[in-house]
């Protein structure tokens, strides 16, 4: 069982690192508004993990105790969520050093609600309880399942917090200052490719 919570912690951290939306805005927070923005956003964010942690787990374990309707709903909101910052985003790069600063509350909610309905989460997160699991899946109970969450939720915390830090080194805040319209507009198009992507995905393919 350790062995099984150690492989979840380390996928679970090195997802969180790939490429993504929530790295974006990790990296975009820190390099405009400091390490502490990013670190709350971080924080808040966390919400999320462990809501697509746990609907990971039921699906793999009690299938039919999660609704296709619901992750269809669900792809649609986080698509018009990622749309709605992409114009955002877009709208301060002209400013982004002061637009792209959140303290406090707000960065804590930012955070979650971007954790919420990041799309590429719930796939990801099953796709790693799967391999972790295999043919133990007969271990997901009422009382391990508590464990595995706690497993995930360390290792995205221990991998946003290095992602947090490297976001507020000097190299990464020079080169966003000399080149913030373009990044911000970068940020800008992946947020709405990714948008795209999750409405193709599950309204052209009918993949949940």
């Amino acid at each position: 069982m350790l062995s099984l919570l150690a492989a979840t912690a380390l996928s679970c951290a090195l997802v969180v690192l790939t490429p993504g939306p929530g790295v974006l805005m990790v990296l975009h927070l820190g390099a405009s508004g400091g390490r502490r923005s990013s670190f709350v956003f971080v924080l808040g964010h966390l919400a999320g993990d462990l809501l697509w942690a746990a609907l990971a787990l039921v699906a793999l374990r009690w299938v039919q105790l999660v609704s296709p309707v619901f992750f269809t709903a669900l792809t649609a909101v986080s698509a018009l969520y990622l749309i709605y910052l992409g114009v955002r985003v877009l709208a301060s790069a002209h400013a982004p050093q002061t637009a792209g600063t959140l303290n406090g509350r707000r960065a804590i909610l930012r955070g979650a609600g971007f954790g919420m309905t990041n799309p590429k989460s719930y796939p990801v997160t099953l796709a790693i309880f799967t391999a972790v699991l295999g043919d133990r899946v007969e271990l997901l109970t009422i009382s391990t399942v508590p464990l595995f969450l706690a497993a995930a939720l360390l290792g995205s915390l221990a991998s946003g917090t290095l992602l947090s830090w490297l976001s507020g080194l000097e190299i990464v805040r020079d080169t966003y200052r000399r080149a913030a319209p373009t990044i911000s507009r970068v940020v800008a198009l992946v947020f709405f490719g990714f948008a795209a992507w999750s409405l193709a995905r599950t309204f052209l393919y009918g993949e949940a």
